[in-house]
């Protein structure tokens, strides 16, 4: 499983405070192709994030695994929880690492 933290650290306090965490598990594929289901879990804070509600989820199907970066992974599942909006949709050959026709 990989674990996204999003960590908010001040420049005035120096406090690291967790701010959002993202979960990513394997599904099944072939050692080049693999699926994953992605969960974003509930809460602003790590006692929050640690009871582990779900409160977005979704599917990453037919991932590259060894071909593209893990920050494409990252990009896809936010992408299948419907945490991107027109804009970023509009830009998925670039997020995924394929060339636009010019």
């Amino acid at each position: 499983m990989i674990v996204v933290r999003v960590e908010l650290h001040s420049a005035i306090t120096h406090k690291v405070t967790e701010i959002a965490r993202m979960r990513i598990r394997n599904a099944g594929g072939t050692a080049e192709i693999a699926s994953y289901s992605v969960e974003c879990l509930r809460g602003r804070s790590r006692e929050q994030l640690d009871r582990g509600e779900c409160q977005r989820s979704g599917t990453v199907v037919s991932y590259p695994r060894l071909r593209i970066h893990v920050w494409h992974l990252v990009a896809r599942a936010l992408i299948a929880m419907a945490y991107a909006g027109g804009r970023e949709k509009a830009q998925e050959p670039d997020l995924f690492g394929e060339q636009e026709p010019e």
